[in-house]
């Protein structure tokens, strides 16, 4: 396994794990995990992490700064993993 598919692997896991995290913290009412570290993930590669945890958990599915923004952020990844797997 090449190093981009593994880090691909990694980020998805770990964003989809925040995304529990503060679906939780939701419920229980305690401290949260900023939107915009949630998106961050996204552009650092987890945005289908995000996309998953959106829609199994039902976490954030209302904010259209998901809903719009995660695929268009998916898009982009999957873009630049095109791109770079080339490279590499």
């Amino acid at each position: 396994m090449n190093f981009l598919l593994g880090y691909m692997l990694f980020i998805n896991l770990f964003s989809l794990i925040i995304m529990y995290i503060d679906k939780n913290n939701a419920r229980k009412h305690r401290w949260r995990i900023s939107e915009s570290s949630l998106l961050s993930l996204g552009f650092l590669g987890g945005s289908i992490g995000l996309l998953t945890g959106m829609y199994v958990l039902r976490h954030k599915t209302k904010h259209s700064k998901f809903t719009l923004g995660v695929p268009m952020i998916l898009l982009l990844n999957l873009l630049l993993y095109v791109l770079f797997n080339d490279l590499l």
